[in-house]
């Protein structure tokens, strides 16, 4: 059984930027009880896996608790026919060959789905850079969140548990703020899951496209949900930072309409100048190609310059950024035409 934690990126507990290596140990120690045999692992979006695994506080835990590290440099292509938008996906050949997952993910923002919870979770079964290819040809919220839900139904994992103890709000998945919010919740139906999260941060689900296709697929149910536990009333954060915008990607326009519209309505991404460290990962991890971020012609001596007509709106940049410096912002005409 293969224990599937988001791993982002190496950065301590106090970032919350990953499932508290605490709630791992949890994890495991109640499944090794149960007798099974256990491996864990993640495939980040930059940098060495397990590397970053250590960094996080998994490693020392996992060699604690006899979890052994799973293959998730490696991959294997695996058919799927039934996929709505992809038929084969390569995945970790930890994953591959395990009987079974179980998800733990992180309640946070995202960019570009809103939250990242259960079903995103499964991204990281991909590995490395092949992640960015998905980016790349799948540029639209939309497209995205039907791979993920196909990518789902075909690894099925068997359980989805989500630390909410303390969520990150805001500028997610890597740089935004800590919420206290108690929460450990579990289920069997990602779609489920995912959407009580929305309910707990006052955030519309059929505004987060995983969950529509979710449902519309047949991975789970936005609806008929079943509640054991802890009231979730008493948990609701009505003023959790969030983007609860009714702007959708749009598809379909053409190449200069769409180009016109991403530049001027769409969300997009800003750096601050001031917190600009020269880094460079956000050119490096770009999937769009030609690259939507390049450095000008005085060097690295000023940020990446974007080119909005290149930019596919993933938001890896400010996903990726170890250093705060990006955020996405809505511009002015944008704001005008929402008002």
């Amino acid at each position: 059984m293969v224990l599937k934690p988001n791993i982002l990126s190496g950065e301590s507990p106090e970032k919350n930027i990953s499932p508290h290596p605490e709630v791992f140990r949890a994890v495991a120690k109640a499944f090794s009880n149960m007798g099974a045999t256990l491996s864990y692992g993640d495939s980040p979006g930059f940098g060495n896996p397990k590397s970053n695994a250590q960094r996080g506080g998994f490693g020392k835990v996992a060699d604690e608790e006899g979890v052994a590290w799973a293959d998730f440099t490696n991959s294997r292509m695996m058919q799927f026919p039934e996929g709505k938008v992809i038929k084969k996906f390569s995945i970790a050949e930890g994953v591959a060959a395990s009987d079974g997952i179980i998800s733990i993910s992180k309640l946070k923002t995202h960019a570009l789905t809103r939250i990242t919870g259960a079903i995103k979770n499964q991204f990281g079964c991909i590995p490395g850079a092949r992640k960015a290819e998905f980016h790349s040809v799948m540029p639209t919220v939309s497209l995205f969140s039907q791979m993920l839900v196909d990518l789902n139904l075909l690894l099925k994992p068997r359980l989805f548990i989500m630390d909410g103890i303390i969520a990150m709000e805001g500028n997610g998945p890597r740089n935004g703020s800590g919420r206290k919010m108690n929460l450990l919740l579990l289920s069997t139906d990602p779609v489920a899951l995912d959407t009580v999260v929305c309910r707990l941060i006052n955030l519309d689900p059929k505004l987060v496209e995983p969950l529509v296709y979710g449902e519309q697929f047949g991975l789970g149910t936005m609806t008929d949900i079943d509640f054991v536990g802890d009231p979730v009333e008493d948990f609701i954060v009505p003023d959790f930072v969030v983007n609860r915008s009714s702007k959708k990607t749009t598809t379909g326009t053409s190449f200069l309409a769409t180009s016109f519209l991403r530049r001027y309505f769409f969300f997009i991404d800003t750096f601050k100048s001031e917190i600009f460290t020269k880094c460079g990962r956000c050119v490096e991890v770009c999937p769009a190609q030609p690259k939507a971020l390049s450095w000008s012609g005085e060097g690295k001596s000023k940020p990446p310059v974007y080119d909005y007509a290149k930019c596919i709106r993933c938001y890896c940049c400010q996903e990726l950024c170890p250093f705060n410096a990006i955020y996405v912002k809505v511009p002015l005409l944008g704001k005008f035409i929402r008002s």
